[in-house]
């Protein structure tokens, strides 16, 4: 039924104009609509809705990640602005924090103002 259905993506903030910074200014995703309830961005054709709230709970693990083709370069550019990658315990990551699956992929972690678990991913 909704296998042609358009997916949106959502992630909560518990400050608006941190997180429309954040996702404008250091990710580069275009701000579509800005509302009293959410910031809605672009993420190359993915609708991400930014649903603000009283308070955030991050998760323990990702909840919004990123495809990319060439990740070292995607690292370079978010560390100059200001981004910080994640250490996982127990994943063997390099020096960077990018960590080699299995199957060959590439990922490394970073967080967003609110504690969210954001990833970049290379696949093989």
């Amino acid at each position: 039924m909704l296998h042609r259905s358009d997916i949106i993506a959502f992630v909560a903030t518990a400050n608006a104009g941190r997180a429309k910074s954040f996702y404008a200014d250091t990710l580069g995703l275009s701000l579509v609509n800005e509302g009293p309830f959410a910031l809605e961005f672009d993420a190359n054709g993915t609708a991400l809705r930014i649903a603000i709230v009283e308070s955030v709970s991050p998760a323990q693990h990702t909840v919004l990640g990123w495809r990319v083709g060439d990740i070292d370069s995607v690292i370079d550019s978010l560390a100059s602005n200001s981004v910080t990658f994640e250490r996982i315990d127990g994943m063997e990551q390099d020096a960077r924090g990018v960590w080699e699956s299995p199957g060959g992929a590439k990922v490394a972690w970073f967080k967003d103002p609110d504690g969210n678990t954001l990833s970049l991913t290379e696949e093989e």
